[in-house]
């Protein structure tokens, strides 16, 4: 089909801002119906690449090109199985954001609305582009409506949360634009001819100690933006100050912007470098799972609790697409998943108690169960999906993961499930203190259980725990093949790197790469399927 599919996802919300520009401001519930009904006509339209995606191929789907610029500044967008979902994350995630900031945001509703719908438009840009100008320009896009979003309707420290959290990614950022400026600068040295398409660049063959700081430059930006150990101190002041809407998309699909640019980027672009980093990045990850789950289990504020969980569990799936195999890649990228519809769902269930209460402080709960009990089964199944319980998606993402990390390294592997029982510690401690024990706050007998605006955001999200947890191949089938794919990419590429470990930069056809990684004895990723 010639229809622009990717482009369509990727522009109606941002269509959808300007038309809210000339909306009146007064009628706030028509800028509310609007801004939903915008986001749930993407997500539908979104579906039509989860009907439509061919599982069987790794090559790039629903391919849209054209000239722009030009000197290899082009309009390029596809997606495979490793952003397929990412993109039906983000499409699923914003129509509930909306309607979880239904109520709670009464001032500037018109603003907040159109930020909303940007950063949409940004997200999805980020997870479609093939070419890296086009990727960096809505990497760079994403951040202004984040930052008004803390910026405005975040909390006291919201200055504070939101200035750091633009200057880690800026200078993580910067650092990616001088190393693709000097890939762009080689490859046209060597071939005459201008590019910044990634597959060009899966090309390249480059001197080690170049590709050493090529691989520091992008993989700084995405470590930060992952947050990886130690450049994750912006993540618990960004989820803190941030609204209820603004977390829920940080956690469930900004940081994963990091980790996807180290499997589309960062991994395959410098695969020398990035083997010989790898026990460094591991080790940081480790200590990621680690420290996030301790520093949980001492926080007296529940979303600054949600927030350091999101360190450990982020941590479990850097650790897992590390350990550089199919089960690992395969866990890392389905807990990406899992772990953005149950951190998703925890900060809209804290969000539901702060509207009541305007306190985050566990201290100033207990026995709220009493008084809503659906709520509190909600919570519940919301929680013990982060905790992995079998049966919900957090289980079959962290065996994954478990798996992929101890086939790798059997120590790394014992270390990382402190991941799992760090999170039943905090989480179910977290549960007890609010939902149980007498009620000692007299605000609280005043609490009304879920109204049907909360019950439908909160509803889908607990189908799809269900669903992903019960029926993982209605999931892994569409991505099997773009895992394995990578994976064999990247070892084909590192042989021919040593073939070719004279020569300070060369850039070799695909034909090319195939047939002198043939040439070598190399155990290959077999086609799961």
């Amino acid at each position: 089909m010639n229809i622009p599919i990717l482009s369509i996802i990727t522009f109606l919300p941002l269509a959808g801002a300007l038309l809210l520009i000339f909306f009146k401001k007064e009628n706030k519930d028509l800028l509310r119906k609007f801004a939903l009904i915008i986001t749930i006509i993407n997500f539908i339209i979104s579906l039509f690449l989860f009907f439509n995606f061919n599982s069987g191929t790794a090559e790039p789907q629903f391919v849209e090109k054209a000239d722009w610029i030009g000197r290899g500044i082009n309009y390029h967008m596809g997606i495979d199985g490793i952003s397929l979902f990412l993109v039906l994350l983000s499409t699923f995630l914003m129509p509930i954001a909306i309607l979880s900031s239904w109520t709670s945001i009464q001032n500037k509703v018109k603003e907040y609305l159109i930020f909303m719908l940007i950063l949409e438009a940004g997200i999805i840009g980020v997870f479609v582009s093939l070419n890296l100008f086009l990727f960096y320009v809505f990497w760079e896009a994403m951040l202004i409506p984040m930052y008004f979003l803390i910026g405005i309707w975040g909390g006291k420290r919201r200055i504070y949360a939101t200035v750091k959290f633009v200057l880690y990614t800026m200078v993580g950022s910067l650092l990616m634009l001088v190393a693709i400026f000097v890939m762009y600068t080689l490859y046209f040295k060597v071939t005459g001819t201008y590019s910044l398409n990634i597959f060009d660049f899966y090309t390249m063959i480059l001197d080690t100690k170049l590709q050493i700081w090529l691989f520091a430059a992008f993989a700084l930006s995405f470590a930060i933006k992952v947050p990886l150990f130690p450049f994750h101190t912006w993540l618990p002041d960004a989820h803190v100050e941030a609204p209820t809407a603004g977390s829920v998309i940080l956690a469930a699909v900004l940081i994963k912007m990091g980790a996807y640019g180290f499997l589309r980027f960062a991994m395959p672009l410098f695969p020398d470098a990035l083997m010989k980093l790898l026990p460094y990045l591991s080790v940081l990850a480790l200590i990621g799972i680690i420290y996030g789950g301790l520093m949980a289990l001492i926080q007296k504020d529940m979303k600054s609790l949600v927030a350091y969980s999101s360190v450990s569990h982020m941590g479990l799936i850097m650790l897992a697409i590390f350990s550089m195999n199919f089960e690992g890649l395969q866990g890392g990228i389905y807990q990406m998943l899992n772990h953005g519809l149950s951190t998703g769902a925890l900060f809209l269930c804290v969000g539901i108690l702060y509207e009541r209460s305007h306190t985050r402080l566990i201290k100033d709960y207990g026995g709220v169960s009493k008084q809503m009990p659906i709520f509190a089964a909600f919570f519940l199944i919301c929680l013990l999906s982060s905790v992995g319980l079998p049966g919900l998606n957090g289980f079959v993402g962290e065996i994954l993961c478990l798996f992929g990390i101890f086939k790798a390294n059997q120590l790394l592997a014992i270390l990382a499930v402190t991941t799992v029982i760090l999170a039943a510690a905090y989480l179910l401690w977290m549960f007890q203190r609010v939902m149980h024990g007498p009620i000692t706050n007299e605000k609280i007998r005043s609490f009304k259980d879920l109204n049907k605006r909360e019950m439908i955001f909160l509803i889908p999200i607990l189908i799809l725990m269900f669903w992903m947890g019960i029926f993982p191949k209605t999931f892994l089938r569409k991505m099997d093949t773009s895992i394995n794919h990578l994976l064999n990419q990247i070892k084909k590429r590192e042989i021919v790197q040593l073939q070719h470990k004279d020569e300070k930069f060369t850039v070799l056809s695909l034909e090319k790469i195939e047939s002198n990684a043939k040439t070598v004895d190399v155990e290959l990723e077999e086609d799961p399927r």
